[in-house]
């Protein structure tokens, strides 16, 4: 049986827009896309809203529901109280284009700046091998569907616009930390870039982008914290250091 639910969506672009009221019929087991479909259909035929899957498997849906980052089509309305008003707004960390649709090129723009993977030179197409152990080390972190919900709670990104140009963020962090578990990939140096590059020692591990993720990736004590462990293991390890003195001192 359809019942009214109160829904409140931001409205406008990137120069002003506010947040509207609107009462709309929901049926049970409906998701909050369901939702915005419907107030789309019947009442704001403008309205802007990205999505693709409706299976939460694009990350094409990703906003923020009563102001945590979810995605529309695997938030249940059911999981709200019945005289609850459900608000519905952009991602915070990101230029707004129209109505809940945001601009997140600069998540395209950091995933090329990390090297893809490069296979053995003296391996020819189809010769590779890799222990089930090895693909199954960085498998969870594949299964990142690119929903940026990651992103948009990180409050190094989020609160920090200024931190954009040298910080990655989590997403990007989790497919350093795949790449460097590869044991084929002949790119070693993933622990210092993922440092001086993309800004891994500004994360301060409060572990909101774990919570976030729809595909329960545990970001934080899988990817973030072994990273943080074995750059310090290379940067700043006294016996690591002292041999490379000595190198230096045999060259000169």
């Amino acid at each position: 049986m359809a019942r009214k639910l109160k829904l409140r969506i931001w409205r406008g672009d990137a120069t002003d827009g506010g947040l509207k009221d609107v009462q709309v019929d929901v049926n049970e087991g409906e998701v909050v896309l369901d939702v915005i479909h419907r107030v789309q259909a019947t009442q704001m035929g403008d309205l802007a809203v990205r999505w693709n899957c409706k299976a939460g498997k694009c990350g094409s849906c990703s906003m923020e529901i009563n102001g945590k980052p979810r995605l529309a089509c695997m938030t249940q309305v059911a999981s709200f109280d019945e005289d609850e008003t459900i608000t519905v707004t952009p991602l915070r960390a990101f230029p707004i284009i129209k109505d809940l649709v945001t601009d997140v090129s600069f998540n395209y723009k950091k995933s090329m700046e990390i090297p893809a993977y490069e296979h053995p030179k003296d391996l020819a197409p189809g010769q590779a091998r890799m222990e089930q152990v090895d693909v199954e080390r960085s498998q969870e972190f594949r299964k990142c569907i690119e929903c940026f919900l990651c992103q948009d709670t990180c409050h190094v990104i989020r609160d920090h616009e200024e931190n954009k140009k040298s910080f990655s963020g989590p997403r990007f962090f989790i497919r350093i930390a795949e790449l460097d578990m590869h044991p084929l990939d002949i790119l070693k140096n993933r622990k210092r870039t993922a440092q001086e590059e993309h800004g891994l020692g500004m994360c301060n591990i409060t572990k909101c982008c774990t919570e976030v993720c729809p595909e329960h990736i545990k970001i934080t004590d899988n990817a973030i914290i072994p990273m943080k462990e074995r750059v310090v293991d290379i940067k700043y390890d006294p016996a690591r250091m002292f041999s490379g003195l000595l190198k230096r001192e045999k060259r000169n």
